[in-house]
């Protein structure tokens, strides 16, 4: 198979398959430097050959979860086979300035449309959020993913699911499941208190609190392709499936390979309020496709708005979840005088300034914590969950705060962290490994 890849409309490339297990992408002759696919392949003569499916920067878009399931039923189980097939049908609907499609096709078509604002307003529960993505899928038979209208705008929306995700033009949408509920509202309320010291992507809720609307920051203000976004699996040559097998090292390794000098010491100080805000909030998910870079051109690249940040710890399952990644070879929320040390040396970041983000993390903490509350009293079924989210905040902050940390004076939160009764306990769960859950109890 051979399909061509697009820079802001512009065909730069061809790409094909070698093989089961080997892809080629070969630069146009005519290709300007600054249209380059990926930070990892610039513009030369020679290929770049990849020994696996896809190139990194490909596989960092494929769908997963529902909308594989709707492309599969639509188009065949060969697809799970072929990932350059299945590319062939999302490419055109990518995050960041890339689009992959057959040469010479259309770029945009038109598909029905749906408001975003009637999300917002309508029946989010897990199987109506799932029948909306199926209802919308199933026209990607032709090779362009489904499309919604954005109640802004009388563009026509790109659609993606990915794990109860739908990419718009303009919005990424996220609904909430039966496992995780109230995941939506978890991730806003973490990110109101992310916003208050980095700069993160918007939030907007849904009146019952179970889709999130997060506006793209990969786009220009008419959500025409801007930015070129590449997480830290592409750029460090990881699969997806391996975004937690990587460390706080290579990801600094990464960023200072690919960001310019005049900007790495904002770069490596916004990563570092990063790690400290999952210490603070007890994000366990902070991983390697949950940090980007953005850029227009080799001289102008910068590490993304925070996303994707959650309070994993209030899930069953999840409570004993250690960081999701490592520094110094370990994972622990529990890393003393290491985690200071190790920040300065590897972000050079001053103990001095680190104390200072400790303190603006905690009061961003303190100050999102009555929203909360007021969460809890407005959907009672999220009351215990809230409960879990100020209790793991107040861990979080008073543990980054202790003697054995950062040694900062003791912290006095808000009034929202107080007079509640403790939730109920979380189940534990065991696995035991080589035995079928099919399999009756012994």
């Amino acid at each position: 198979m051979r399909l061509s890849a697009y820079v802001l409309g512009r065909d730069v490339a061809s790409l094909e398959s070698a093989g089961d297990f080997r892809s080629i992408l070969t630069y146009h002759a005519s290709t300007a430097p600054d249209d380059f696919v990926s930070l990892t392949m610039p513009v030369r003569a020679e290929s770049y050959v990849w020994d696996d499916t896809l190139h990194p920067i490909f596989q960092m878009n494929l769908p997963e979860g529902y909308l594989l399931q709707v492309l599969q039923e639509q188009i065949g189980p060969q697809i799970t086979a072929s990932p350059m097939a299945l590319l062939s049908v999302i490419g055109r609907n990518m995050v960041g300035r890339i689009q992959v499609a057959a040469a010479g096709a259309k770029l945009d078509e038109p598909t029905p449309p749906i408001e975003v604002a009637e999300l917002l307003q309508g029946d989010n529960s897990e199987e109506a959020f799932a029948e909306l993505v199926r209802q919308h899928a199933t026209s990607g038979v032709s090779g362009v993913v489904p499309k919604f209208l954005d109640a802004q705008s009388e563009q026509t929306e790109r659609v993606v699911h990915n794990k109860g995700t739908l990419l718009t033009r303009r919005h990424i949408i996220k609904g909430s499941t039966g496992r995780l509920p109230y995941i939506a509202l978890n991730e806003h309320l973490c990110m109101q208190a992310a916003a208050r010291v980095l700069p993160t992507a918007r939030t907007e809720l849904s009146r019952d609190a179970k889709a999130l609307v997060v506006h793209r920051f990969d786009v220009d203000d008419q959500g025409q392709l801007h930015w070129g976004m590449e997480d830290f699996c592409a750029l460090l040559g990881l699969r997806p499936v391996a975004k937690y097998d990587t460390t706080w090292e290579r990801i600094a390794r990464a960023a200072r390979d690919h960001v310019p000098g005049a900007t790495q010491l904002e770069t490596f100080r916004q990563l570092a309020t990063t790690l400290l805000l999952t210490y603070a909030l007890r994000n366990s998910d902070c991983h390697a496709k949950n940090l980007a870079l953005l850029y227009t051109r080799r001289s102008d690249v910068h590490l993304s708005p925070a996303y994707d940040m959650i309070t994993t710890v209030v899930y069953g399952g999840y409570q004993h979840n250690p960081p999701g990644i490592s520094f110094m070879g370990k994972k622990t929320w529990d890393p003393g005088k290491n985690l200071q040390k190790f920040i300065a040396a590897t972000f050079g970041v001053s103990a001095k300034t680190q104390g200072e983000i400790v303190e603006a993390v905690s009061d961003a903490v303190s100050e999102t914590a009555p929203r909360v509350r007021d969460a809890m009293a407005q959907h009672p079924d999220f009351e215990d969950i809230g409960k879990r989210m100020l209790i793991a905040w107040n861990d979080g902050v008073t543990g980054l705060r202790a003697k054995r940390v950062y040694g900062l004076p003791e912290w006095n939160p808000s009034p929202a962290f107080e007079g509640f009764s403790d939730p109920p306990r979380l189940p534990k769960t065991k696995v035991v490994i080589g035995r079928s859950e099919a399999l009756g109890k012994r």
